[in-house]
């Protein structure tokens, strides 16, 4: 797999990054078994629509992952949707599968003010159930519910043995154990900061995010990410090297990792 950090501000889009996303590729076959690379994005917030097209086609996505219903997780399903509708060079009768908590169809619907029957036919919405894997060409996503205000997932990514884990939002709970375990790659929240921010069940620090990956064992590197503009990307990087050892990175955007 070939992971594109799109977007990895966290909260709100910042001057340097748009909001969530993440871009995945691997290589398959299509229906007829001809080779061909698939795609998906790991959350669309706000502001990932634009630099997402500096790495692809969006209308050429095989699969939009929504992580949870925040705005900063999938608004920008909404300008996806336009393009899907109105874009010249849209295939007729594409429909886009976006999978997401429950309710996903409703709310997006709604994000964009549209009457019933909301984004179809272009976009067709499918609910997450935890723990249940879904196939999505060669790729295996495995969603864990997770510790967050709202219904929210991490998403565990599988490919020709190898993982990507991406917790979405949460705060440590005991379903990071399964989603990290053995990855290869985690793209981990670290939006809190150690003794400034207290709300529980809500974010990661750098810290807590290092102590999940090192509970889970076997991972491979550590990406920390969701990193509100107000964060300084040092802080969380000392947070998180005081118990990991390993590989570690902040997500920045274009950042590549071949997984």
């Amino acid at each position: 797999m070939r992971v594109t950090v799109v977007g990895c501000s966290g909260s709100v889009p910042g001057p340097e990054s748009a909001a969530s996303c993440y871009l995945v590729e691997a290589d398959g076959v299509d229906d007829d078994g001809r080779p061909r690379t698939w795609r998906v994005a790991l959350d669309l917030g706000s502001g990932a629509l634009g630099p997402l097209q500096r790495y692809v086609d969006p209308m050429t996505l095989d699969a939009v992952l929504l992580s949870h219903l925040h705005a900063d997780h999938c608004l920008d399903v909404c300008g996806l949707y336009v393009m899907l509708k109105h874009a010249p060079g849209a295939v007729p009768g594409r429909v886009l599968p976006v999978w997401g908590p429950t309710d996903t169809a409703g709310r997006l619907a709604r994000a964009y003010d549209l009457p019933d029957p909301g984004m179809e036919p272009h976009v067709a919405a499918s609910t997450w159930s935890d723990g249940k894997p879904v196939g999505i060409g060669p790729l295996t996503v495995t969603p864990y519910r997770v510790e967050h205000p709202v219904e929210a997932y991490g998403l565990r990514v599988e490919h020709g043995g190898r993982v990507l884990a991406y917790t979405g939002d949460t705060d440590a709970c005991e379903a990071l154990t399964p989603l990290c375990r053995d990855a290869d790659l985690v793209l981990a929240d670290s939006a809190y900061v150690e003794g400034r921010d207290a709300a529980p069940g809500v974010h990661l620090s750098g810290r807590r995010a290092a102590e999940c990956v090192v509970r889970a064992g076997g991972v491979g590197r550590l990406v920390l990410t969701h990193r509100p503009p107000w964060n300084e990307p040092a802080v969380s990087l000392a947070e998180a090297r005081q118990v990991w050892d390993g590989p570690l990175d902040v997500a920045r955007p274009g950042a590549r990792y071949d997984v």
